[in-house]
């Protein structure tokens, strides 16, 4: 009897489509490389991120899994560069003289690494602060596998200044419960960066395991002012936020 693994794979592709979209994705795709390759083929998006192409002959919608292996891989954080001002935040400080969006690079600044992102958020001489709450549930997350698996949530930010301003920045990461208990969070030192910098975009990140039973927020706060006291947009830049949940 020939192995499962010697099968051609648009019969291991049949076969997989059988299968319950929660086990495909937290099961089937976990059994090894191949497997892992054949499920993440089935999200469109997948092409556009670099993932092999196991087949072009079978549509995503076809399968039920597919909102599913979506979420998955999705940035959870919505309006993560400005694009569309502030909507989806809550601006929780918004002093001095509140915040900006700016195009990229800005004055003072360096380009992005990432030349696809085009603006970024700028806080002024108090401090300014925003907050995004995403709720898992909503987002296409099962309870039951957030509580048995407790998948891994990575939290990433980027910050930088302009070279004639010192600034201050912070990052602060929660993850809530349905009573919105704090059931394990991250929170940054006070990053101080001094005038004359060279400007150039840091990144801070952070991962969440072993954060037990109940998870079904994850609540993202980040917020800087400038250290110089100067009316205007001199504080913390910062664009492309992200929250992923992965397995």
């Amino acid at each position: 009897m020939a192995a499962i693994d010697a099968l051609p794979e648009q019969l291991l592709l049949k076969i997989l489509s059988y299968v319950p979209p929660k086990e495909l994705v937290y099961i089937c795709r976990l059994v090894c490389p191949q497997w892992k390759e054949l499920v993440d083929a089935l999200n469109p998006q997948s092409y556009d991120e670099g993932l092999p192409k196991a087949t072009h002959t079978i549509r995503a919608e076809d399968w039920d899994a597919f909102y599913f292996c979506t979420s998955a891989k999705n940035n959870l954080i919505k309006n993560p560069c400005g694009e569309e001002e502030f909507n989806f935040w809550e601006l929780t400080d918004n002093d001095g003289n509140g915040w900006k969006v700016e195009d990229l690079p800005g004055d003072s600044g360096k380009p992005f690494p990432d030349q696809s992102i085009q603006k970024y958020f700028v806080t002024s001489f108090e401090w300014c602060r925003k907050t995004q709450l995403i709720n898992l549930l909503s987002e296409g997350f099962d309870a039951e596998i957030l509580d048995n698996l407790q998948p891994t949530i990575n939290v990433k930010d980027w910050y930088a200044g302009r070279h004639d301003s010192g600034f201050f920045y912070d990052l602060h990461v929660e993850l809530l419960s349905e009573d919105m208990s704090v059931l394990q969070e991250y929170k940054s030192d006070e990053i101080q960066v001094p005038q004359w910098s060279d400007a150039e975009w840091k990144e801070i990140s952070n991962t969440f395991t072993s954060y037990g039973p109940g998870i079904r927020y994850v609540k993202f706060t980040h917020g800087g002012k400038d250290s110089q006291f100067w009316g205007g947009w001199y504080g913390a830049r910062i664009t492309n936020s992200t929250v992923t949940v992965e397995q």
